[in-house]
């Protein structure tokens, strides 16, 4: 873990430890090696890259955060953290797929999950057997969860879910989904539930394959339930427990994705920060002008700021305190710091930036949905203040 003091208000410290620099490095080297090269053809042909996630999972990266007992490294989510954004630097797509899996699927089964549903599903996902995704937005309804319209009615000793679910990352590769439904509309948000359902369950069908701006190969796609039967045993947590398993959640995913943000960020940089060295204009490398000085230094700070925002957040979940704000804080202001960075370093590349033969216009794209998914920088916004006005 990060040095901190005693007390979880006190002031903390951001000194890496050991074990944090050795796993930083690690999948620097291997997220460079492997995927990297790729991740223009993965882009280009919006192809799910199975292999990079086998080879995540062989890693022993794919129950980072969780305990040895499921098949996890018993690691902290700093670390996670860290391991998120060295996948983004070299590939979005990779990162996302990964994201997904630890903090959507994986993370809620760990927090709301009885031992016998540990085992059955969180270990196969700890040890990258299985895949995971999430599922709560629909047509109709994205931010507001409350809204859903997908119906859990029990008929004795199972669910009978039918719907449909908009937006699954990971949706045609998943093996595992945790899926949001209502069993009573008239309750509102204290009438969902948390379902575990199984690739393979009858009348649980896929709908197209979404042609995306950017992350093209994380498989994202609708899925739809149709008499559906899902066993009682499969809710997690309690028959009213749906919307705040939904909102822990979502504080942990916002922590991956704030993670994602800064990567891509730091990786359009560390590309635009090499071609200024390279790129000759006026008889001199562009990186003597002040004005890309200025934006080198400029992107630098925010990107900094963005991470240390992360890392604040990721420690307050292993300190075991809320962490719905920092985790609001940091995905808002990575999101648009990713999108700030990226497009200026498009700016920096010139026309280069423009075309596909250049990596940045790629991270371009990719940073704009980190402002969307897990909450918009909107809703982002509307959690700070809620939080921010509780203390008033």
């Amino acid at each position: 873990m990060l040095t901190a003091a005693t007390q979880s208000d006190a002031p903390m410290s951001f000194a890496l430890t050991e074990e944090q620099r050795l796993i930083k490095e690690t999948v620097n080297e291997i997220a460079q090696a492997e995927f990297a090269p790729k991740a223009a053809e993965v882009d280009q042909k919006h192809r799910f890259p199975r292999e990079n996630f086998e080879l995540i999972a062989s890693s022993d990266l794919c129950g980072l955060p969780f305990p040895e007992e499921y098949g996890g490294a018993g690691m902290d989510n700093v670390s996670y953290a860290i391991v998120v954004e060295e996948l983004a630097k070299a590939c979005a797509t990779t990162s996302v797929i990964y994201s997904a899996h630890v903090s959507l699927c994986a993370k809620p089964i760990y927090i709301f999950g009885t031992e016998e549903q540990k085992k059955k599903f969180l270990t196969p996902l700890c040890k990258g057997e299985k895949l995971g995704a999430f599922a709560l937005s629909e047509p109709g309804s994205g931010s507001d969860a409350a809204a859903a319209k997908c119906t859990a009615v029990r008929k004795g000793d199972h669910f009978i879910l039918n719907g449909s679910k908009n937006w699954i990352t990971n949706g045609i590769e998943a093996d595992t989904y945790l899926v949001i439904a209502q069993t009573d509309s008239s309750l509102k948000h204290k009438g969902l539930i948390a379902l575990l359902v199984e690739k393979g369950t009858p009348g649980f069908t896929f709908g197209k394959l979404e042609d995306k701006l950017g992350i093209k190969g994380s498989s994202t796609c609708q899925i739809n339930f149709e008499d559906s039967p899902i066993p009682v045993e499969n809710m997690l947590a309690g028959p009213q427990d749906g919307f705040k398993v939904s909102m822990v959640t979502l504080d942990g995913g916002r922590i991956g994705i704030a993670a994602q943000a800064v990567g891509i960020a730091q990786g359009a940089w560390d590309h635009a920060f090499k071609y200024s060295k390279e790129r000759v204009a006026f008889n001199q490398t562009i990186n003597k002008f002040q004005a890309i000085q200025f934006m080198l230094a400029e992107m630098q700070t925010e990107i900094d700021a963005a991470r240390l925002l992360t890392w604040h957040a990721a420690r307050g979940q292993d300190l075991g305190v809320k962490f719905t704000k920092e985790a609001a804080h940091a995905k808002l202001y990575a999101a648009e710091v990713a999108m700030r960075s990226t497009t200026k370093c498009v700016q920096i590349f010139g026309g280069y930036g423009y075309v596909t033969d250049y990596p940045v216009e790629r991270y371009m794209r990719d940073a704009k949905i980190t402002e969307i998914y897990e909450g918009t920088s909107e809703v982002q916004r509307l959690v700070i203040a809620q939080n921010v006005l509780k203390g008033l």
